[in-house]
């Protein structure tokens, strides 16, 4: 799976989580971008792509992400 293929899986995600169809994550998204997104949606999101791509993120993972790249670069490191 390449880079591409990880932010068209994470669009859906994210589309499914925030109930928006509107939504586009880049490398550079952050909570502070989507409306809804605070700590029990960023909850609902490891999880859902967790289960999504198969795999599972420590805490200290999910803690140090900035933005959305930073959590494609460690889906990749992952898959």
């Amino acid at each position: 799976m390449n880079r591409e293929e990880v932010y068209a899986k994470l669009n859906e995600i994210f589309e499914d989580v925030f109930d928006d169809e509107d939504i586009v994550v880049s490398d550079n998204t952050t909570a502070d971008d989507i409306e809804d997104w605070d700590s029990l949606e960023h909850i609902n999101l490891v999880v859902e792509i967790e289960n999504q791509f198969g795999i599972k993120f420590n805490m200290g993972e999910v803690n140090s992400f900035k933005n959305v790249g930073e959590m494609v670069d460690a889906i990749l490191n992952k898959i």
